[in-house]
């Protein structure tokens, strides 16, 4: 229970400052420092993402930076992948569920670092 108290601290901390989602830091934390099987920590991942994403999006939204259509389509839609999800994740062998996660968070890291060095060059390059 401390080791998800501190997971859930730490992710929100995450989520309020760079705007991530929180699975993203819940399924490796949970599989890590809580020892849940990887479908476990989806699972879990999943309904404790609610109360992050509605307290993150309500403080957003007075500070004028969301997108309620935007957001609606997306959640709207996003429930019915979410069931085909599910389902696959519970038929798919752990280990692949894993390497696709892996893959997924190191594709992420690339495009951050991409996008980094493309800013810092564009600040070197424009004139002060």
């Amino acid at each position: 229970m401390i080791a998800a108290a501190l997971i859930g601290i730490l992710a929100g901390i995450a989520a309020g400052l760079l705007g991530i989602g929180g699975g993203i830091l819940f399924v490796p934390a949970l599989t890590i420092f809580a020892g849940l099987g990887h479908v476990e920590a989806e699972a879990t991942s999943l309904l404790a993402i609610v109360p992050v994403a509605l307290v993150g999006s309500w403080r957003q939204r007075r500070y004028g930076n969301l997108r309620l259509e935007d957001a609606a389509v997306m959640g709207g839609l996003s429930v019915a992948g979410a069931v085909g999800g599910v389902a696959l994740a519970n038929v798919l062998p752990e280990r692949a569920l894993k390497i696709g996660f892996a893959l997924l968070m190191l594709n992420l890291a690339r495009q951050l670092v991409q996008r980094g060095l493309r800013d810092r060059r564009a600040r070197l390059e424009s004139p002060a």
